[in-house]
């Protein structure tokens, strides 16, 4: 059964506050009558929320049960963290042999809810079943009628309103009726009905816990992100580009069907230790540094970079992203250059080396001299801590509402539990994604404490048994009830070497898997231009943006921007491929094809992909078709649509012949609709 949140349940009376058995023999017992245990969804013993997303369905389900043949009923009890009445959704039992209950409710508000489950014994529908089942076997029931007399009598008291005035005269009525009439009355569906509305929940039982969930706004699970570069979005060669440059190439990247815009990133750069181009220790007087190495004399944190223009620029650039239906994140990098205005007015926050040189940042043998981090234990923690969260809000107080934090494995975990607590408390529509390539404990650490998007492995993941092996980790394990992931093939720091040596036909395919596998994703700009230049023996780009100013052709030949556009329209207009754990895989008969699909729990739309792993040669394979999992019969017809090519095909059976590749030709996306035969008939005129 389901029911929105913010309705409350109208079979279901306000709970009365259970009783205890407050004897000596029980009193020191933890043991309740009632049996809950095996409540799902729940992380680490309800230590941390489960995720989910406005209008989604949280489906709970919980092991209840008691000694004997005694019904239960039991319900879904939900509400708002900052309300105090609780709403109530009954729960089915769904294994009678297991004692599994389920129950769901709809969200519908981006905060953060409470819920747990209750059970109690239902003293009227036991003794209905226990006189049915004696009814059938001929046995008396004369004092069982009086018992259940009693039953009504003390929903009687229980009740309100029009349903007590109708316990009251059906009262009236068995008094004065005989044994036939009594039966009639007290077994009624409409009587039932009635008391469930008004149950004796004086020994009730409740979970332990009250567990939490965090609803997200949709963004927070289907987007595309359109990383920018912004210094390097402008015509002129040796000079920063400006926000209104990059505002100049909005409609174009709105074209290509990017819901964000995703800035790295734009706050001044300090001079001390800058790094030169392709990260050389040595930078020339015009060279414009790492966007990572924050602060100089201009500002922090807090600031804007001269060169990208005014912050009354930046506001525009946010409503301008706005008014073509995009929003603007931003990379928070909690990391400072030597030249940071933090260092002079706290250089408690920092930690210093035994000659008195301030302690850049490293990771053996790499050295970012450019960089010094903070010391999130300095004695000074509580004014560092609010010093950073200030600087959070400052960005959101102009419009921005998504982060992606840079490396947030290399800072405390409790920090982060409470920066985004914080954040949400009064911004609860701020998400944040973790670039974290790190070990998968930290990955998924941080992923509880509350970050709503996480960077993963499927940049490295390139053929079909990893692939499916950790798709499957992330959307069919306990990963996926607290744990997004954001695919990005590339970033400025990484340029993978299937891309390096795979050509365009190798952009194309792990596009085309990002934009499919999960509902969120991301491509570094240059991506689609198939930007490939790497730095031999190393997975980073040659001559990368990072160190320099770049002036790209946006339209320069080679480019994937037609498939791009496409794909985001075919995700846009296809439900299915706007959900993440709906993913399933399906069998190819050849391993350089990756076959795998993603429906609506209606059936309405149903989408298969196939796509060429191989950058090199076209395959052929048969595809096994999952006709159960589609609802198709095995000898029905059915029309495939390639929403790519734009063929149509009428199949039939479970397997189906195709190829696939070369070159942008690496992906079939089949959308499933099922030959509905309709017999003719004559017109009624």
């Amino acid at each position: 059964m389901t029911e929105a949140v913010s309705k409350r349940d109208a079979g279901i009376a306000p709970r009365q506050e259970a009783r205890t058995l407050g004897t000596a023999l029980t009193a020191g017992l933890r043991s309740r009558p009632i049996v809950i245990l095996n409540v799902s969804p729940e992380v680490d013993g309800g230590r941390y929320a489960i995720k989910r997303e406005v209008g989604d369905a949280l489906v709970v389900a919980a092991d209840v049960f008691k000694e004997g043949h005694d019904k239960l009923s039991v319900v879904l009890m939900v509400r708002r963290h900052d309300a105090r009445e609780w709403r109530e959704v009954p729960m089915i039992c769904i294994n009678p042999g297991l004692d599994r209950w389920q129950g769901e409710v709809v969200l519908t508000e981006n905060t953060s809810y409470l819920y747990t489950v209750e059970a109690w014994t239902d003293h009227f529908e036991s003794w209905r079943d226990e006189v049915q089942k004696k009814l059938a076997a001929g046995v008396d029931v004369a004092l069982e009628l009086i018992e259940g007399r009693d039953l009504v009598a003390g929903a009687a008291e229980r009740a309100a309103g029009p349903d007590k005035a109708y316990l009251a005269a059906l009262l009236e009525h068995f008094a004065a009726a005989d044994q036939a009439r009594r039966c009639e009355l007290l077994l009624s569906d409409a009587l039932s009905a009635n008391i469930a509305r008004w149950p004796d929940r004086g020994a009730a039982s409740r979970y332990d816990l009250e567990l939490e969930v965090f609803v997200d706004r949709v963004a927070a699970r289907y987007a595309a992100w359109y990383e920018m570069f912004h210094r390097s979005q402008g015509t002129v060669p040796g000079k920063s580009a400006s926000l209104k440059d990059c505002e100049r190439r909005l409609p174009e990247i709105r074209e290509l069907g990017f819901d964000v815009i995703y800035f790295v990133p734009v706050h001044p750069i300090g001079r001390t230790h800058r790094k030169g181009p392709d990260n050389s220790l040595t930078a020339g007087p015009d060279d414009p540094g790492s966007p990572y190495a924050i602060g100089s004399e201009e500002g922090g944190h807090t600031a804007l970079h001269k060169d990208l223009g005014t912050m009354d620029d930046f506001r525009h650039f946010v409503a301008a992203a706005a008014s073509h239906g995009m929003e603007v994140a931003l990379d928070f990098a909690i990391q400072c250059s030597p030249d940071h205005p933090w260092i002079k007015s706290h250089p408690d926050w920092f930690r210093f080396r035994p000659d008195g040189t301030i302690k850049y940042a490293e990771n053996p043998p790499k050295k970012y001299q450019d960089i010094v981090n903070v010391d999130f234990y300095t004695v000074d923690k509580e004014g560092l801590w609010h010093e950073i969260l200030h600087s959070v809000l400052f960005w959101v107080d102009l419009g921005v509402k998504i982060f992606r934090v840079d490396n947030p494995h290399t800072k405390p975990v409790p920090f982060w539990e409470w920066l985004i607590r914080e954040v949400r408390r009064d911004h609860p529509d701020v998400i944040f994604l973790a670039e974290a390539f790190t070990r998968p404990p930290m990955m998924r650490k941080l992923a509880k404490v509350g970050y709503s998007q996480s960077y993963t492995y499927f940049t490295w993941r390139n053929f079909k048994h990893e692939i499916t092996e950790y798709l499957i980790e992330l959307t069919q394990s306990p990963v996926a009830e607290y744990m997004r992931p954001n695919f990005f093939p590339s970033t400025p720091d990484i340029l993978p070497e299937f891309l390096q040596n795979g050509g365009r036909p190798a952009f194309a395919t792990r596009f085309v898997l990002a934009a499919t596998l999960s509902s969120v994703y991301g491509i570094y700009n240059g991506y689609e231009l198939c930007e490939n230049s790497g730095v031999p023996g190393k997975e980073e780009y040659l001559h990368s943006e990072k160190y320099e100013y770049k002036v790209w052709d946006w339209d320069r030949p080679g480019n994937i921007k037609d498939l791009i556009a496409k794909v985001n329209r075919i995700r846009r207009d296809n439900p299915a491929l706007q959900e993440l754990v709906n993913l399933r895989f399906y069998r190819a008969s050849n391993d350089n094809i990756l076959f795998y699909g993603k429906m609506t729990a209606d059936r309405s739309n149903m989408i298969l992909i196939a796509v060429n792993l191989d950058p090199f040669d076209a395959h052929a394979t048969d595809l096994e078709i999952p006709l159960h999992d589609l609802g198709i019969a095995e000898h029905d017809k059915f029309v495939v649509e390639d929403l790519i090519s734009g063929a149509k095909h009428l199949w039939s059976g479970f397997h189906q012949r195709v190829q696939i590749g070369p070159d942008c030709n690496q992906a079939m996306i089949l959308r499933v609709m099922p030959w509905h035969h309709v017999d003719f008939e004559s017109p009624s005129f």
